[in-house]
C-alpha cells in the first residue's frame, strides 16, 4: 500500500473492522485503508511501486511496554520507530506530530503530503510516531503477534501514552519545552488524534482530525451508513452502474452454484489460480467497491492503488458502456478492475493468499477488543443486506484469539454519546475535517460544537483528501479547505504564544 500522496488513511488506511453478519460467511468490513478476508484484503495493497525517498529521518525511542501498571514485565522496553523532518524548525516553533495508524509509519509520511507543504509556513518540525504493534515498532519483535499474552497491550490507549511520552521527551531534548504542539492523523489516525487533545491537552494545544469516525460505536451511527454512503456514491455516478453492482451478487452466488461453477468464476476473473472459495471473488468485489468509494479523489493517486480523478466516475462508465445484454457480473468484474489493473500490467488477479506487506491484520486483534464498529447492509445499499449480531461476532474473536470484545469500552473511555457536550466542556481546538463521499464520514463529527471545535464539511472530499499533497489540479473546494486549516492553526499558535507571554 504505498503511494506518492497522504495518508491515509489510511489507511487507512486499513483494515478490518469489528463487525460480522449473519450471512454464510462473515461480512467484509472495512477500515480506513484495507480489505476483508485476509486475502482480499492483501490483494488490494499496492506492491508494485518502489519505497520512494522519505525526507525524514529515522528514530528509535526507548519506549516502556505498560504505561499504565507498575508490574516488572510492565517496564520492559521495546523500542520504537519514529520519523522526523526539522529542515524549517528553530527552538521555540512548532513541532507538528502525526498520530501513527495501524501500519507501517513510512507509508503514512508518504501519503500525508500537506504537513511537508505547510511546514515552511510555520517552521515546523514534523514528527511522524509509529503506533505499537506495526511497522518496526514491534514489543516482543517477531513474538509480538504470538498470543493474547503479548497482543494485549496493542490497544488505544497504550498508543496514546507512547506518543505523550515520546513528545515530552523530545521536546526536553531539544531544549524547546515551550515549542506548541498541534497532532495530526488521518483515519484512525485522525481518531488517535482527536483522543489525544481530549486526553493530552497539556502535551498537544489542538488537533486536526480528518475522516476520524470516532462516533461509529454503539448505536450513536446508524449501523448501515457506511455501505448507504458507498452505494450512494455510485448511485450519485449513475443510477444504471448502482443497479448492474447491486444485481451481481446473485448473478454470482447462481454461478457458483452450478456444477463447475468456481472454475467459471475464475475464467470470468482472470485469477492466477483457481478460487477455493465464492466469497473469494465477492470480497475482491466487494473491496474494489469499497475503497474506490472512500478515495473517490478529485485527482489522480496511489494511496491504496493506482486510480484515476474521480475513480467511482471511471467505474460507472466502464459499466455504462457495456452492450445491452451483458451480464452484470461480466460488468462488475470489469469495473473492479479498474482499481486493481489501472496501470494495465496485471495479466491475472491473486483473490486468495496475498502478502499483507504493510502489516495491517494487527488490527484484527483491535477490533476483536476495543473497536467494535457494527456495521449491516440495507435494502438501500448496492450490497446483499445483512445483519449484525453481537454473539456471533464475539463467538468468531473468542475462537480466534481467547478473548471477548469489549464493544462499549472506547465510549467509557473517550466518550460517543452526546458528543458535543462532551467536547464543548471538556476540549477546544479540535477540527474534524471530513468529505461526504467518504463512507466513514457518516462516523465523524459533523457540525461546529463550539467556536473553537469546528467541523469542515465538503460535498466530494473523500477519505482525508485533505492530507495530500497539494497539486496544481486540486479543485477550489480543497484549496479553501486547506487554507482554513492553516489559518485555524495559525490561530491556535498565535494564542498560546501570546499566552506564554503574559
Amino acid at each position: 500500500m504505498a503511494s506518492s500522496s497522504p495518508s491515509f488513511l489510511l489507511f487507512l488506511l486499513l483494515s478490518t473492522i469489528a463487525a460480522t453478519a449473519t450471512t454464510s460467511e462473515s461480512l467484509p468490513t472495512t477500515f480506513p485503508r484495507t480489505a476483508v478476508h485476509g486475502s482480499a484484503l492483501k490483494q488490494t495493497l499496492n506492491t508494485h511501486k518502489p519505497k520512494p525517498k522519505l525526507p525524514f529521518k529515522t528514530q528509535f525511542f526507548p519506549q516502556i511496554l505498560d504505561h499504565f501498571t507498575f508490574t516488572p514485565k510492565g517496564s520492559k522496553i521495546f523500542y520504537q520507530r519514529y520519523l522526523i523532518n526539522a529542515q524549517y524548525w528553530c527552538r521555540g516553533a512548532p513541532i507538528f506530530v502525526y498520530t501513527g495508524n495501524e501500519g507501517d509509519i513510512e507509508w503514512f509520511a508518504t501519503n500525508t503530503g500537506f504537513l511537508l507543504d505547510i511546514a515552511p509556513t510555520f517552521r515546523a518540525m514534523l514528527v511522524f510516531i509509529e503506533h505499537r504493534f506495526y511497522g518496526e515498532s514491534m514489543p516482543f519483535g517477531k513474538e509480538s503477534y504470538k498470543s493474547p499474552e503479548t497482543l494485549g497491550y496493542l490497544n488505544s490507549q497504550q498508543a496514546l501514552a507512547d506518543f505523550a511520552v515520546l513528545i515530552r521527551s523530545l521536546k526536553q531534548n531539544l531544549s524547546s519545552e515551550a515549542s506548541p504542539v498541534v497532532v495530526f492523523g488521518g483515519s484512525y489516525g485522525g481518531m488517535l488524534a482527536a483522543w489525544f487533545r481530549l486526553k493530552y491537552p497539556h502535551v498537544a494545544i489542538g488537533a486536526l482530525a480528518s475522516s476520524a469516525p470516532i462516533l461509529q460505536f454503539d448505536d450513536i451511527t446508524p449501523w448501515s451508513s457506511f455501505y448507504d454512503a458507498v452505494s450512494l456514491d455510485f448511485k450519485e455516478a449513475s443510477l444504471n452502474c448502482y443497479e448492474v453492482i447491486k444485481g451481481s451478487w446473485t448473478e454470482l452466488e447462481a454461478m457458483s452454484a452450478k456444477k463447475g461453477g468456481l472454475a467459471e468464476i475464475s475464467k470470468l476473473f482472470r485469477t492466477c489460480k483457481d478460487i477455493t472459495s465464492v466469497y473469494s471473488a465477492r470480497d475482491w468485489l466487494w473491496s474494489a467497491f469499497v475503497y474506490t468509494a472512500m478515495v473517490n479523489y478529485p485527482t489522480k493517486a496511489n494511496f491504496m492503488m493506482p486510480l484515476p480523478a474521480y475513480p467511482v466516475e471511471e467505474m460507472c462508465k466502464i459499466i455504462d458502456r457495456f452492450p445491452h445484454g451483458a451480464t452484470k457480473l461480466s460488468r462488475a468484474f470489469a469495473a473492479a478492475s479498474l482499481y486493481y489493473n489501472y496501470s494495465g500490467t496485471e495479466k491475472c488477479f491473486e483473490l486468495e493468499n496475498g502478502k499483507d506487506v504493510h502489516g495491517l491484520h494487527g488490527w484484527d486483534w483491535q477490533a476483536c477488543t476495543e473497536m467494535v464498529m457494527p456495521m449491516t447492509c440495507s435494502n438501500e445499499s448496492m450490497f446483499p443486506p445483512s445483519s449484525f449480531e453481537y454473539q456471533e461476532f464475539a463467538d468468531d474473536c473468542m475462537k480466534k484469539y481467547g478473548v471477548m470484545p469489549r464493544p462499549h469500552w472506547i465510549t467509557t473511555e473517550f466518550g460517543g454519546s452526546r458528543i458535543e457536550q462532551v467536547l464543548k466542556r471538556s476540549t477546544s481546538n479540535i477540527i474534524f475535517s471530513n468529505g461526504m463521499q467518504d463512507p466513514w464520514s457518516r462516523g465523524s463529527v459533523l457540525k461546529n460544537v463550539s467556536s473553537s471545535i469546528i467541523a469542515l464539511v465538503t460535498k466530494k472530499g473523500a477519505h482525508h483528501v485533505d492530507f495530500r499533497f497539494a497539486t496544481k489540479e486540486d479543485p477550489d473546494w480543497l484549496i479553501e479547505q486547506r487554507r482554513q486549516e492553516v489559518e485555524i492553526i495559525q490561530k491556535w499558535i498565535h494564542d498560546y504564544n501570546a499566552d506564554l507571554k503574559q
